[in-house]
């Protein structure tokens, strides 16, 4: 069955919020709560909302999403420019304006964002030289780097600049010059590291800066003795034996005092993770997969299944609990997040990714494994163990999410959490803007920033994300999904529109033992949903964990983790008995 909106005023209201966040998703929220006043009670005849004039608009206000999108490409390729704070540095496309400077560009050339590209401190011909340059690099009609060799206008000493293409949604070209700004306060770092006097740090700064050592002499009014022998004495205090050598300790102190300092950006380091390497195969369509590891690689197999927010990696103390237990943990990227290759259109996406995991087990050689899934990606798991049985001995769950049966069970969820997932089940052509806007928002205020917004109807998941080897697990883990540049938005939207079909057929079927992991404070499967849910599947064995929510794992991973060993403890053992209900 199919329904529409035959209120125009509900109609005209719905569409006039569609607009507003295709323009700027911060309005989101607006649109959520207007549309759970008027599109829910559709929900309570199990019908599929079809909506032929809504559905046009929205496809106007996803070009609208699309450009806004563009547009925020454009500021990350702008953001470029941050990773150079010493050198002066641009982005241009050749035309007559400058599209982006740092701020050592601005003080040593005197050019500013959208200012005229003729202010550059060069002469004519080499301002058009240099034009012709960034022209064809930026539409990549020219080497990937190009160098050149100008001479400033204002310190009459040649510059070189080095021109590269940037990605982004519009061609330009980053140029960096040999042009350095010495940083505002660095003279007394540089006095107070080396027990310089002042006279002594204006020579480092003219030596640092490309200038000879007759013209520092002429601008301090001494002589050239007198400026060798400063020289030399700073070469004695800071132990370099040449001015080449000192240029590269002055250097190094300064990307020192321009790191960001402490708290205003990166997770605390007691919750860094070690890095882990990328593996990458072709599958037997031809599509790049692709998986990390971790733990003890001799290790009992575990396959872990990252929730639709890529969630790939383990808090540090988890994965080092990994290899200790001697388990060897696989975490396979699903398609179209990371660089592991979308699904073809139109393939079932329940089977693709099922066959995706099994061609990586295979790949390695792994049999046995103990599967971890995260919310509905229990899907996943009993449908490769139904399929691949060889390849799954057990599932132990955390925070999952059974097929939804009922309009109530919707309603039970928290708004952010109904608002995506009851639409994939009842609008499913609005769903990819829906989450598409997400998306967009999210890159906007900053995943931390989402991530509170969504989930802060669970104390226990704020209480979780609080932990910084929790926070900086979540936020490195989501990589795949989402960064500042870009968004797994199809993949996700795919994600969900799957989780809502009917699947319980594939939960009937399982056979492997499924122990299932849940929290009291769940904001998306919530204790009575999965006690009613449970009941329908009896071979199925439910523990709640009290203050955990959809961050179970991440929160409680040693019980977790004691699960599994449990289970790989047990191989021969039966399938648990159907008369276990949860509890």
């Amino acid at each position: 069955m199919t329904a529409s909106l035959a209120d125009r005023d509900h109609r005209a209201e719905i569409v006039a919020r569609l607009y507003d966040v295709a323009v700027d998703p911060i309005r989101l929220e607006d649109l959520l709560e207007v549309w759970e006043g008027r599109v829910a009670p559709l929900r309570d005849g199990a019908v599929a909302l079809e909506d032929p004039e809504i559905e046009a608009h929205l496809a106007r206000a996803v070009v609208f999403l699309d450009r806004y999108d563009a547009a925020a490409g454009a500021e990350g390729q702008r953001s470029v420019l941050e990773e150079i704070p010493r050198s002066a540095a641009f982005l241009a496309d050749g035309g007559a304006q400058v599209a982006g400077c740092n701020r050592a560009a601005a003080l040593a050339f005197g050019i500013a964002e959208g200012g005229p590209f003729a202010a550059l401190p060069f002469e004519a011909e080499d301002r058009e030289l240099l034009q012709g340059v960034i022209r064809k690099v930026a539409l990549r009609k020219a080497e990937k780097v190009v160098v050149l060799r100008i001479r400033s206008t204002v310190t009459g000493s040649p510059v070189i600049l080095r021109v590269s293409p940037v990605e982004g949604p519009k061609p330009l070209a980053l140029v960096v010059s040999t042009e350095l700004v010495w940083p505002e306060g660095f003279a007394t770092t540089v006095q107070e590291a080396f027990g310089l006097t002042a006279a002594e740090v204006e020579i480092v700064r003219g030596v640092t800066l490309g200038l000879p050592l007759r013209d520092i002499a002429e601008a301090r009014a001494r002589s050239l003795e007198t400026v060798r022998t400063q020289v030399r004495s700073v070469l004695a205090k800071t132990e370099t034996h040449s001015q080449a050598e000192l240029v590269r300790v002055v250097l190094g102190l300064m990307d020192v005092a321009l790191a960001p300092v402490a708290g205003q950006a990166g997770p605390p380091s007691r919750g860094a993770l070690e890095p882990r390497p990328w593996h990458e195969m072709r599958g037997p369509d031809g599509r790049r997969l692709t998986w990390i590891s971790f733990g003890d690689p001799g290790g009992r197999p575990i396959l872990y299944m990252h929730l639709d927010y890529g969630l790939i990696r383990w808090p540090a103390a988890a994965e080092r609990a990994a290899a200790a237990r001697g388990l060897r943990v696989i975490v396979p990227v699903r398609a179209g997040y990371g660089r592991t290759d979308p699904l073809p259109k139109g393939a079932d996406h329940l089977e693709g990714v099922t066959r995706d995991y099994a061609a990586v087990l295979d790949h390695l050689g792994l049999r046995d494994a103990v599967a971890i899934p995260l919310g509905a990606d229990l899907r996943f798991a009993m449908n490769l163990a139904n399929r691949r049985p060889d390849l799954v001995r057990g599932i132990v769950g955390a925070a999952c999410q059974l097929p939804i049966r009922t309009p109530a069970q919707y309603e039970r969820m928290d708004k952010w959490q109904r608002f995506i997932l009851a639409n994939a089940r009842h609008a499913p052509r609005v769903l990819p803007f829906l989450v598409q806007a997400g998306f967009s928002l999210a890159r906007r205020l900053g995943k931390e920033s989402f991530f509170r917004q969504v989930n802060g109807g669970s104390a226990a998941d704020m209480a979780a994300f609080a932990q910084p080897e929790v926070r900086a697990a979540v936020l490195e883990g989501s990589e795949v999904c989402m960064t500042a540049k870009w968004s797994a938005h199809a993949a996700f939207a795919a994600e969900c529109l799957g989780s809502e079909k009917d699947w319980s057929a594939v939960v009937r079927a399982v056979r492997v033992p499924v122990l299932l992991l849940q929290g009291d404070q769940d904001p998306q499967s919530p204790v009575q949903t999965i006690r009613e849910l449970a009941a329908e599947y009896p071979h199925l064995v439910v523990e709640f964990l009290p203050g955990t929510g959809q961050l179970l794992f991440f929160a409680a991973w040693p019980q977790v983790l004691e699960a599994v060993a449990r289970m790989l403890g047990n191989a021969a053992s039966a399938v648990p008995d159907r008369g276990q209900a949860a509890r």
